[in-house]
């Protein structure tokens, strides 16, 4: 009898719907954990959304919805699912584009997974990570000959709107010498989406790619979740001993949503209308990526600064986390000069510590002679700089269009790192050799 009884089915349990403020439902009658999945169904079961505990109170569970709320009401049935978020991983998913819940949406049939992982998890024990010793070639002269990447680092695209990072992450993409790609387009536009597979990624690039899509209009769950979707999936192509390049775009709108679950949770707003939780969450995100014990993730994260000021909430802390940033300006992209990348206010933590001597010295002194234009750029605009009152001045004068072209580059321009030392190398000695004439 004992027997029959344990091998019966159980009763399932529900919960009711009593309320729902702004993006909460609140429901009574559940018994659940902090991220179980449930399932709510209107009384005329025409109408269900799948919705994630995320905070609970005397009176009940508050849940936030995944998708569209209309046509629930009161007392609509809330399910427990007995389940928390995860995300099916496996070589099939190459090639292929999900939502920011993991599921494909590019309409190549059903995913030929081997795993499911869960979104959590915690970041690489320090000791046991390889230490950042190789370089990442990524395509582009400005940052593999001035601000080198290395194999497991972590680095900020800081940028505005409209200033070319999605182009620069698409070159990335295409070029970079990476075993596999996963690219997160998080809160983007749906058109800007579609263009960035098209023209920016291409097919080339996407065929070694893991493409996770959230855009804007999805719900603040949705695109909280995708950052998570797509860093477990970069965790497991590393654990498989590969190197994996992690792309974000962007971790800005990301905070964003996790804002809009603070707030609508109940958190006090602090800088920026920022709850404390956004500042706890995003170390713990971007902290996930970086080498293991036998892969590793080079993390590149885009950071939307609101109103060009690189000092806002958001940008000024994942700058403090990361391991170096490269800053888009919008001056550089008014006067046509892409990648709009500012050489002098973008720093590689970890150059010095891949990069040879030669290479180090012919990028100090590139440096340095844009750091003597910069400064004496308006009298030379007006034809007041006196000719010979300073060497760096005047070698920057005359090498101005060699470094320009090294520093500019075509979305479609291919170029490997052995070609862009060999240019490095040749600005630095004909710098070298300009300096010591006029010194």
């Amino acid at each position: 009898m004992l027997e029959r009884l344990e091998s019966s089915e159980r009763f399932a349990s529900y919960g009711r719907v009593v309320r729902v403020v702004g993006l909460v439902l609140e429901a009574t009658g559940l018994e659940v954990g902090l991220g179980a999945l449930c399932r709510i169904t209107s009384h005329s079961r025409d109408h269900s959304v799948l919705a994630e505990v995320v905070g609970f109170h005397e009176r009940g569970v508050l849940l936030m919805p995944l998708g569209e709320m209309d046509g629930l009401h009161p007392g609509s049935i809330v399910q427990p699912l007995g389940r928390t978020f995860g995300v099916d991983v496996g070589p099939a998913l190459l090639g292929r584009v999900l939502n920011g819940l993991g599921h494909p949406i590019d309409g190549k049939g059903k995913l030929d997974v081997i795993d499911r992982v869960p979104l959590s998890a915690e970041p690489p024990n320090p000791l046991e990570r390889q230490t950042i010793d190789a370089p990442m070639e990524t395509g582009v002269r400005t940052i593999d000959g001035l601000l080198t990447i290395g194999k497991g680092q972590r680095v900020g695209i800081f940028a505005g709107s409209g200033v070319g990072k999605s182009t620069m992450l698409g070159m990335i993409a295409r070029q970079a010498k990476a075993d596999v790609n996963v690219i997160a387009l998080l809160g983007e536009r749906g058109r800007e989406v579609r263009d960035f597979l098209d023209n920016a990624l291409g097919e080339e690039g996407l065929a070694r790619s893991v493409v996770i899509v959230a855009t804007g209009d999805q719900a603040a769950l949705v695109r909280a979740r995708g950052a998570l979707v797509a860093t477990a999936i970069a965790e497991y192509f590393r654990d498989q001993g590969k190197q994996v390049l992690l792309m974000v775009d962007s971790v800005t709108r990301v905070a964003m949503a996790w804002r809009e679950i603070g707030l609508a949770t109940g958190e006090p707003p602090t800088t920026k209308g920022y709850p404390p939780s956004v500042f706890a969450a995003l170390p713990r995100l971007l902290e996930r990526a970086g080498n293991g014990a036998v892969g590793g993730i080079t993390g590149i994260y885009t950071v939307l600064v609101d109103g060009d000021d690189f000092n806002e909430p958001v940008a000024d802390a994942a700058r403090s986390i990361l391991d170096g940033h490269i800053v888009l300006t919008r001056k550089l992209a008014a006067q046509n000069h892409y990648p709009s990348i500012d050489v002098l206010e973008s720093k590689s933590r970890v150059k010095d510590h891949i990069i040879n001597s030669a290479q180090r010295q012919a990028g100090n002194a590139l440096l340095r002679l844009e750091a003597a234009y910069r400064e004496k750029e308006d009298l030379i605009m007006v034809g007041a700089y006196q000719r010979g009152s300073d060497p760096y001045v005047d070698a920057a004068i005359i090498y101005r269009e060699r470094v320009l072209q090294f520093l500019q580059q075509r979305p479609d321009e291919i170029t490997r790192f052995g070609d862009t030392y060999t240019a490095l190398l040749q600005i630095a000695e004909a710098i070298e050799t300009s300096v010591g004439k006029r010194s």
